[in-house]
């Protein structure tokens, strides 16, 4: 494993980390740590674009640009993340377990799909 690849494994988990419990504080009423949520989740978010940056300079590439097709990707993977959430919610919060992993399964099927639109095939 290169040293650009490892770094940016790390950064992007703590990142991913971060946000993900930020998240939880900011929309669980039961932790009462909303204004704190929002601070983990804000810290989550720039050093995901941190990460990238780093990533790009370790590997002296560019950043990526944004063009239509960016914008439409970065989208169709927030609602493919968005829809896998949901279903685990229906699973563990609301006790919905046929809908919640039907839902789940749609969203990882969004995510793996993700790999062809982005790479193509060959």
């Amino acid at each position: 494993m290169k040293k650009s690849s490892f770094v940016a494994l790390i950064m992007g988990t703590v990142s991913g980390v971060l946000f993900a419990l930020g998240m939880c504080m900011a929309l669980l009423p039961e932790w009462d740590a909303f204004t704190e949520g929002i601070i983990f989740g804000s810290v989550g978010l720039v050093l995901g674009i941190v990460t990238l940056i780093t990533w790009c300079i370790m590997e002296k590439k560019k950043l990526p640009k944004m063009n239509v097709k960016t914008v439409l990707l970065i989208i169709y993977s927030v609602v493919a993340v968005l829809i896998l959430g949901v279903g685990m919610c229906f699973c563990l919060v609301w006790s919905n377990i046929i809908p919640g992993t039907l839902l789940g399964l749609l969203g990882i099927i969004m995510l793996i799909a993700l790999i062809p639109m982005i790479k193509g095939i060959k």
